[in-house]
Protein backbone atom coordinates (compact mmCIF):
# COMPACT_ATOMS: atom_id res chain seq x y z
CA UNK A 1 0.00 0.00 0.00
CA UNK A 2 1.76 3.40 -1.14
CA UNK A 3 0.16 5.25 2.19
CA UNK A 4 2.00 9.02 0.70
CA UNK A 5 -0.34 8.36 -2.99
CA UNK A 6 -3.20 7.29 -0.28
CA UNK A 7 -2.53 10.81 1.54
CA UNK A 8 -2.98 12.99 -1.26
CA UNK A 9 -6.94 11.81 -2.17
CA UNK A 10 -7.59 13.52 1.50
CA UNK A 11 -7.70 16.87 1.42
CA UNK A 12 -7.77 17.86 5.08
CA UNK A 13 -4.67 15.80 5.56
CA UNK A 14 -3.01 17.43 2.99
CA UNK A 15 -4.19 21.04 4.51
CA UNK A 16 -2.96 19.70 7.95
CA UNK A 17 0.43 18.45 7.14
CA UNK A 18 1.68 18.53 11.03
CA UNK A 19 -1.90 17.08 11.97
CA UNK A 20 -1.90 13.64 13.75
CA UNK A 21 -5.34 12.68 13.23
CA UNK A 22 -6.18 9.57 15.74
CA UNK A 23 -9.75 9.64 15.67
CA UNK A 24 -10.80 7.33 13.05
CA UNK A 25 -13.33 5.45 15.13
CA UNK A 26 -15.54 8.51 15.87
CA UNK A 27 -15.73 9.98 12.33
CA UNK A 28 -12.88 9.13 9.21
CA UNK A 29 -11.46 11.70 6.86
CA UNK A 30 -13.03 12.03 3.49
CA UNK A 31 -11.16 11.31 0.25
CA UNK A 32 -11.81 14.20 -2.49
CA UNK A 33 -13.61 11.74 -4.83
CA UNK A 34 -16.37 11.33 -2.37
CA UNK A 35 -16.17 15.38 -1.50
CA UNK A 36 -16.87 15.78 -5.11
CA UNK A 37 -19.84 13.17 -5.14
CA UNK A 38 -21.99 14.99 -2.81
CA UNK A 39 -21.07 18.26 -4.70
CA UNK A 40 -22.33 16.96 -8.38
CA UNK A 41 -25.17 15.10 -6.81
CA UNK A 42 -26.08 18.65 -6.20
CA UNK A 43 -24.54 20.56 -8.66
CA UNK A 44 -25.54 18.01 -11.59
CA UNK A 45 -28.76 15.76 -10.50
CA UNK A 46 -30.43 17.79 -7.26
CA UNK A 47 -34.44 17.48 -7.27
CA UNK A 48 -36.48 15.52 -5.39
CA UNK A 49 -36.16 11.57 -5.84
CA UNK A 50 -38.89 9.02 -5.94
CA UNK A 51 -41.69 11.83 -6.26
CA UNK A 52 -41.25 13.49 -9.37
CA UNK A 53 -41.78 12.44 -13.32
CA UNK A 54 -39.81 15.21 -14.77
CA UNK A 55 -36.27 13.83 -15.86
CA UNK A 56 -33.89 15.58 -13.53
CA UNK A 57 -36.07 13.79 -10.40
CA UNK A 58 -36.05 10.54 -12.45
CA UNK A 59 -31.88 10.78 -12.48
CA UNK A 60 -31.88 11.65 -9.02
CA UNK A 61 -33.92 8.79 -8.33
CA UNK A 62 -31.57 6.78 -10.53
CA UNK A 63 -28.54 8.08 -8.21
CA UNK A 64 -30.47 7.10 -5.22
CA UNK A 65 -31.01 3.77 -5.59
CA UNK A 66 -28.06 3.08 -7.55
CA UNK A 67 -26.49 3.97 -4.42
CA UNK A 68 -28.90 1.16 -2.55
CA UNK A 69 -27.30 -1.25 -4.90
CA UNK A 70 -23.94 -0.45 -4.24
CA UNK A 71 -24.69 -0.74 -0.36
CA UNK A 72 -26.23 -3.97 -0.96
CA UNK A 73 -23.10 -5.68 -2.86
CA UNK A 74 -21.12 -4.19 -0.35
CA UNK A 75 -22.64 -6.38 2.43
CA UNK A 76 -24.12 -9.02 0.60
CA UNK A 77 -27.58 -8.40 1.32
CA UNK A 78 -30.16 -10.24 -1.28
CA UNK A 79 -32.05 -7.63 -2.43
CA UNK A 80 -31.89 -3.73 -2.97
CA UNK A 81 -35.00 -3.30 -0.88
CA UNK A 82 -33.34 -5.22 2.09
CA UNK A 83 -31.04 -1.50 2.87
CA UNK A 84 -32.73 1.06 4.61
CA UNK A 85 -30.97 4.54 4.07
CA UNK A 86 -31.05 6.35 7.89
CA UNK A 87 -28.94 9.48 9.03
CA UNK A 88 -26.88 7.06 10.69
CA UNK A 89 -26.43 3.68 12.96
CA UNK A 90 -27.85 5.47 15.67
CA UNK A 91 -31.53 5.90 13.56
CA UNK A 92 -30.83 2.65 12.77
CA UNK A 93 -30.76 1.12 15.41
CA UNK A 94 -33.92 3.27 16.83
CA UNK A 95 -35.71 2.04 14.04
CA UNK A 96 -35.27 -1.48 14.77
CA UNK A 97 -35.99 -1.28 18.53
CA UNK A 98 -39.08 0.87 18.00
CA UNK A 99 -40.15 -0.95 14.85
CA UNK A 100 -39.36 -4.62 15.82
CA UNK A 101 -40.16 -4.32 19.52
CA UNK A 102 -43.57 -3.21 18.72
CA UNK A 103 -43.71 -6.18 16.88
CA UNK A 104 -42.74 -8.94 18.96
CA UNK A 105 -42.15 -7.52 22.62
CA UNK A 106 -44.94 -8.21 25.50
CA UNK A 107 -44.94 -8.38 28.90
CA UNK A 108 -42.40 -10.90 30.60
CA UNK A 109 -40.64 -11.12 27.28
CA UNK A 110 -36.49 -10.48 27.04
CA UNK A 111 -34.22 -8.63 25.14
CA UNK A 112 -30.39 -9.24 25.47
CA UNK A 113 -27.43 -7.41 24.94
CA UNK A 114 -24.02 -7.06 25.67
CA UNK A 115 -22.29 -4.90 28.07
CA UNK A 116 -19.83 -3.37 25.60
CA UNK A 117 -22.79 -1.98 23.60
CA UNK A 118 -22.03 1.63 22.39
CA UNK A 119 -24.67 3.85 24.06
CA UNK A 120 -26.65 3.79 20.47
CA UNK A 121 -27.28 -0.52 20.74
CA UNK A 122 -28.15 0.04 24.40
CA UNK A 123 -30.62 2.78 25.33
CA UNK A 124 -32.90 2.09 22.20
CA UNK A 125 -33.87 -1.51 23.26
CA UNK A 126 -33.77 0.01 27.53
CA UNK A 127 -36.45 2.11 26.01
CA UNK A 128 -38.27 -0.60 23.68
CA UNK A 129 -38.42 -3.19 26.97
CA UNK A 130 -39.66 -1.21 29.13
CA UNK A 131 -42.85 0.01 26.95
CA UNK A 132 -43.38 -3.70 26.00
CA UNK A 133 -43.02 -4.64 30.14
CA UNK A 134 -39.87 -6.90 29.14
CA UNK A 135 -36.86 -6.97 30.88
CA UNK A 136 -33.21 -6.75 29.54
CA UNK A 137 -30.38 -8.58 30.45
CA UNK A 138 -26.71 -8.39 29.84
CA UNK A 139 -23.89 -10.99 28.36
CA UNK A 140 -20.57 -9.79 30.04
CA UNK A 141 -17.19 -10.17 28.89
CA UNK A 142 -13.88 -10.67 29.77
CA UNK A 143 -11.62 -8.27 31.05
CA UNK A 144 -9.95 -8.68 27.91
CA UNK A 145 -13.24 -8.20 25.95
CA UNK A 146 -13.93 -11.72 25.15
CA UNK A 147 -17.52 -13.14 24.69
CA UNK A 148 -17.86 -16.82 24.34
CA UNK A 149 -20.61 -18.50 22.82
CA UNK A 150 -21.33 -20.20 25.90
CA UNK A 151 -21.53 -16.66 27.62
CA UNK A 152 -24.44 -15.48 25.14
CA UNK A 153 -25.87 -19.61 25.50
CA UNK A 154 -26.09 -19.13 29.19
CA UNK A 155 -27.89 -16.16 29.17
CA UNK A 156 -30.74 -17.08 26.44
CA UNK A 157 -33.73 -18.17 27.35
CA UNK A 158 -37.30 -19.04 25.81
CA UNK A 159 -38.46 -15.44 27.21
CA UNK A 160 -35.55 -14.08 24.83
CA UNK A 161 -37.15 -12.41 21.71
CA UNK A 162 -34.33 -10.15 20.82
CA UNK A 163 -30.46 -9.81 20.94
CA UNK A 164 -28.42 -6.78 20.16
CA UNK A 165 -25.04 -7.04 20.07
CA UNK A 166 -22.15 -5.02 18.37
CA UNK A 167 -19.50 -6.42 15.89
CA UNK A 168 -16.65 -4.45 17.20
CA UNK A 169 -15.98 -2.83 20.42
CA UNK A 170 -15.75 0.99 19.58
CA UNK A 171 -13.90 0.90 23.32
CA UNK A 172 -11.73 -2.39 23.15
CA UNK A 173 -11.63 -3.18 19.33
CA UNK A 174 -12.26 -6.91 19.88
CA UNK A 175 -14.30 -8.82 17.42
CA UNK A 176 -17.42 -10.88 18.64
CA UNK A 177 -18.45 -13.73 16.95
CA UNK A 178 -21.67 -12.54 15.10
CA UNK A 179 -21.86 -16.13 12.80
CA UNK A 180 -22.24 -18.40 15.58
CA UNK A 181 -24.13 -15.65 18.07
CA UNK A 182 -26.61 -15.74 15.11
CA UNK A 183 -26.92 -19.71 15.02
CA UNK A 184 -27.39 -19.80 18.51
CA UNK A 185 -30.46 -17.35 18.44
CA UNK A 186 -31.51 -18.87 15.53
CA UNK A 187 -32.05 -22.24 17.27
CA UNK A 188 -33.85 -20.22 19.78
CA UNK A 189 -36.05 -18.64 17.04
CA UNK A 190 -34.35 -15.40 18.74
CA UNK A 191 -33.62 -12.41 16.24
CA UNK A 192 -30.33 -11.14 16.21
CA UNK A 193 -29.02 -7.32 15.58
CA UNK A 194 -25.94 -6.13 14.45
CA UNK A 195 -24.51 -2.96 15.39
CA UNK A 196 -21.67 -2.87 12.34
CA UNK A 197 -20.50 0.61 12.90
CA UNK A 198 -17.25 0.01 13.71
CA UNK A 199 -16.57 -3.38 11.98
CA UNK A 200 -18.30 -2.29 8.58
CA UNK A 201 -15.58 0.23 7.81
CA UNK A 202 -12.77 -2.07 8.74
CA UNK A 203 -13.16 -5.18 7.21
CA UNK A 204 -15.46 -7.36 5.36
CA UNK A 205 -18.97 -7.73 6.37
CA UNK A 206 -21.64 -10.13 4.39
CA UNK A 207 -24.62 -10.05 6.33
CA UNK A 208 -25.50 -13.23 3.95
CA UNK A 209 -22.73 -15.19 5.68
CA UNK A 210 -23.25 -13.86 9.22
CA UNK A 211 -26.81 -14.51 8.77
CA UNK A 212 -28.13 -11.40 10.98
CA UNK A 213 -31.65 -10.56 10.89
CA UNK A 214 -30.19 -6.70 11.21
CA UNK A 215 -27.09 -5.08 10.66
CA UNK A 216 -26.60 -1.16 11.01
CA UNK A 217 -23.45 1.27 10.39
CA UNK A 218 -22.88 4.60 9.81
CA UNK A 219 -21.31 6.32 6.21
CA UNK A 220 -18.86 9.02 8.35
CA UNK A 221 -17.17 6.12 9.82
CA UNK A 222 -16.47 4.73 6.64
CA UNK A 223 -14.94 7.89 4.46
CA UNK A 224 -18.75 9.08 3.52
CA UNK A 225 -20.53 12.03 4.56
CA UNK A 226 -22.04 12.69 7.82
CA UNK A 227 -25.93 11.78 7.67
CA UNK A 228 -25.88 9.01 5.81
CA UNK A 229 -26.30 5.69 7.26
CA UNK A 230 -27.59 2.71 6.38
CA UNK A 231 -29.71 -0.07 7.90
CA UNK A 232 -29.61 -3.65 6.96
CA UNK A 233 -32.69 -6.18 7.06
CA UNK A 234 -34.10 -9.61 6.40
CA UNK A 235 -37.05 -8.92 3.94
CA UNK A 236 -39.36 -11.25 6.26
CA UNK A 237 -39.20 -9.14 8.59
CA UNK A 238 -38.93 -5.96 7.01
CA UNK A 239 -42.28 -6.73 5.75
CA UNK A 240 -43.74 -7.08 8.67
CA UNK A 241 -42.09 -4.15 10.99
CA UNK A 242 -44.73 -1.83 11.32
CA UNK A 243 -43.07 1.90 10.25
CA UNK A 244 -40.83 4.13 12.41
CA UNK A 245 -41.45 7.55 11.19
CA UNK A 246 -45.03 8.88 8.87
CA UNK A 247 -45.22 11.46 6.79
CA UNK A 248 -44.10 12.09 3.06
CA UNK A 249 -43.18 9.16 0.63
CA UNK A 250 -43.52 6.54 2.66
CA UNK A 251 -47.20 6.20 2.29
CA UNK A 252 -49.48 4.39 -0.66
CA UNK A 253 -52.34 6.28 -0.09
CA UNK A 254 -53.75 8.18 2.74
CA UNK A 255 -57.86 8.87 4.29
CA UNK A 256 -58.70 11.71 6.86
CA UNK A 257 -58.73 8.45 8.84
CA UNK A 258 -55.87 6.25 7.97
CA UNK A 259 -53.49 5.15 5.26
CA UNK A 260 -51.45 2.73 3.51
CA UNK A 261 -48.05 2.39 3.53
CA UNK A 262 -45.68 2.33 0.75
CA UNK A 263 -43.64 -0.77 -0.17
CA UNK A 264 -40.49 -1.55 2.00
CA UNK A 265 -38.04 0.13 1.37
CA UNK A 266 -39.66 3.24 1.27
CA UNK A 267 -42.25 2.33 4.11
CA UNK A 268 -39.06 2.80 6.56
CA UNK A 269 -37.86 6.46 4.59
CA UNK A 270 -40.10 9.19 5.49
CA UNK A 271 -39.56 12.74 4.29
CA UNK A 272 -36.97 13.81 2.01
CA UNK A 273 -34.19 11.85 1.81
CA UNK A 274 -30.15 12.26 1.93
CA UNK A 275 -29.71 11.43 -1.47
CA UNK A 276 -26.46 13.57 -2.10
CA UNK A 277 -25.29 11.76 0.98
CA UNK A 278 -26.42 8.35 -0.58
CA UNK A 279 -24.58 9.12 -3.89
CA UNK A 280 -21.13 10.08 -1.46
CA UNK A 281 -21.96 6.87 0.73
CA UNK A 282 -22.00 5.03 -3.09
CA UNK A 283 -18.33 6.82 -4.22
CA UNK A 284 -16.92 6.03 -0.67
CA UNK A 285 -17.50 2.01 -0.94
CA UNK A 286 -15.78 2.26 -4.52
CA UNK A 287 -12.75 3.99 -2.84
CA UNK A 288 -12.44 1.01 -0.34
CA UNK A 289 -13.37 -1.60 -2.65
CA UNK A 290 -10.70 0.37 -4.83
CA UNK A 291 -8.05 -0.06 -2.10
CA UNK A 292 -9.39 -3.52 -0.64
CA UNK A 293 -9.96 -5.00 3.07
CA UNK A 294 -6.78 -7.19 2.56
CA UNK A 295 -5.10 -4.26 2.54
CA UNK A 296 -6.61 -2.40 4.97
CA UNK A 297 -6.72 -4.60 7.79
CA UNK A 298 -3.04 -5.47 7.44
CA UNK A 299 -1.86 -1.83 7.09
CA UNK A 300 -4.26 -1.00 10.44
CA UNK A 301 -3.13 -4.44 12.23
CA UNK A 302 0.51 -3.13 11.48
CA UNK A 303 0.06 -0.01 12.52
CA UNK A 304 -1.81 -1.09 15.51
CA UNK A 305 1.08 -3.72 16.40
CA UNK A 306 3.43 -0.66 16.15
CA UNK A 307 1.35 1.44 18.51
CA UNK A 308 1.05 -1.05 21.05
CA UNK A 309 4.84 -2.13 21.32
CA UNK A 310 5.70 1.16 22.14
CA UNK A 311 3.03 2.28 24.30
CA UNK A 312 4.02 -1.14 26.46
CA UNK A 313 7.65 0.71 27.02
CA UNK A 314 5.51 3.14 29.01
CA UNK A 315 5.17 1.78 32.41
CA UNK A 316 2.68 4.75 33.14
CA UNK A 317 0.40 3.91 30.81
CA UNK A 318 -2.54 1.02 30.55
CA UNK A 319 -4.06 -0.21 27.51
CA UNK A 320 -7.68 -1.84 28.39
CA UNK A 321 -8.31 -4.73 27.03
CA UNK A 322 -6.31 -7.79 25.60
CA UNK A 323 -2.61 -7.47 25.50
CA UNK A 324 -2.37 -8.90 21.93
CA UNK A 325 -2.70 -6.45 18.80
CA UNK A 326 -5.08 -8.45 16.70
CA UNK A 327 -7.69 -8.21 19.55
CA UNK A 328 -7.50 -4.51 19.33
CA UNK A 329 -8.51 -3.52 15.24
CA UNK A 330 -6.97 0.16 15.46
CA UNK A 331 -8.75 0.69 18.70
CA UNK A 332 -6.11 1.43 21.46
CA UNK A 333 -8.08 2.75 24.69
CA UNK A 334 -5.92 3.76 27.26
CA UNK A 335 -5.46 5.52 31.00
CA UNK A 336 -2.31 7.40 31.80
CA UNK A 337 -1.04 7.03 35.83
CA UNK A 338 -1.81 10.20 37.71
CA UNK A 339 -3.50 11.67 34.56
CA UNK A 340 -7.08 12.86 33.56
CA UNK A 341 -7.69 10.67 30.21
CA UNK A 342 -9.38 14.69 29.30
CA UNK A 343 -5.55 16.08 30.37
CA UNK A 344 -4.22 13.33 28.46
CA UNK A 345 -5.77 14.67 24.96
CA UNK A 346 -5.38 18.44 25.83
CA UNK A 347 -1.68 17.50 26.13
CA UNK A 348 -1.94 15.38 23.01
CA UNK A 349 -3.77 18.44 21.13
CA UNK A 350 -0.97 20.97 21.89
CA UNK A 351 1.04 18.67 19.79
CA UNK A 352 -1.34 18.74 17.14
CA UNK A 353 -2.00 14.73 17.65
CA UNK A 354 -6.48 14.45 17.88
CA UNK A 355 -7.86 11.30 20.11
CA UNK A 356 -10.60 10.95 21.87
CA UNK A 357 -11.11 11.28 25.90
CA UNK A 358 -14.29 10.07 28.12
CA UNK A 359 -16.82 6.69 28.34
CA UNK A 360 -16.61 6.94 24.41
CA UNK A 361 -20.49 6.37 24.77
CA UNK A 362 -19.93 3.02 26.82
CA UNK A 363 -20.64 3.94 30.21
CA UNK A 364 -21.58 0.79 31.69
CA UNK A 365 -18.77 -1.14 29.71
CA UNK A 366 -16.58 1.50 31.60
CA UNK A 367 -17.80 0.58 34.96
CA UNK A 368 -17.80 -3.00 34.72
CA UNK A 369 -14.20 -2.60 33.60
CA UNK A 370 -13.55 0.04 36.80
CA UNK A 371 -12.58 2.82 34.49
CA UNK A 372 -14.60 5.84 34.50
CA UNK A 373 -13.19 7.17 31.54
CA UNK A 374 -10.08 6.46 29.05
CA UNK A 375 -8.22 8.10 26.19
CA UNK A 376 -8.67 6.54 22.97
CA UNK A 377 -6.66 6.21 19.78
CA UNK A 378 -8.00 4.66 16.77
CA UNK A 379 -6.18 4.28 13.63
CA UNK A 380 -7.07 4.44 10.18
CA UNK A 381 -4.93 2.84 6.80
CA UNK A 382 -4.04 6.97 5.98
CA UNK A 383 -2.47 6.69 9.06
CA UNK A 384 1.38 6.43 8.98
CA UNK A 385 4.30 4.97 11.32
CA UNK A 386 5.87 8.23 11.74
CA UNK A 387 2.28 9.58 13.09
CA UNK A 388 2.02 5.98 15.57
CA UNK A 389 5.50 7.41 17.06
CA UNK A 390 4.86 10.76 17.32
CA UNK A 391 1.94 10.06 19.33
CA UNK A 392 4.15 6.96 21.70
CA UNK A 393 6.64 9.82 22.06
CA UNK A 394 4.47 11.76 23.04
CA UNK A 395 2.67 9.90 25.91
CA UNK A 396 6.28 9.47 27.24
CA UNK A 397 6.75 13.21 27.92
CA UNK A 398 3.12 13.44 29.10
CA UNK A 399 3.59 13.09 32.74
CA UNK A 400 6.47 15.38 33.21
CA UNK A 401 4.86 18.05 31.04
CA UNK A 402 2.48 17.18 34.10
CA UNK A 403 4.99 17.82 36.97
CA UNK A 404 5.40 14.44 37.80
CA UNK A 405 8.78 13.17 38.09
CA UNK A 406 9.79 10.14 35.86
Amino acid sequence: MNVKKIREDFPLLLANPDLTYLDSAATSQKPACVLRAEREFYECHNANPLRGLYELSENATKCYEDARKTVQHFIGAARPEEIIFTRNATESLNLVAYSLGSLLLKPGDEVVVSIMEHHSNLLPWQHAAKRAGAQLKFVECSKDGKITLEDVAAVLTEKTRIMAITQMSNVLGCVNDIKGIASLCHEKGIVLVADGAQSVPHMPVNVAELDVDFLSFSGHKMLAPMGIGALYGKMEWLEKMPPFLTGGEMIEYVTRTGATYAEVPHKFEAGTVNAAGAYALGEAIRYIEGIGFEEITKREDELTALAMEEMKKNPYVHIIGSDRPEDHHGILAFTVQDVHPHDVAAILDSDKIAVRAGHHCAQPLLAYLKTPSTTRASLAFYNTEEEVLRFTQSLKTLRRRMGYGE
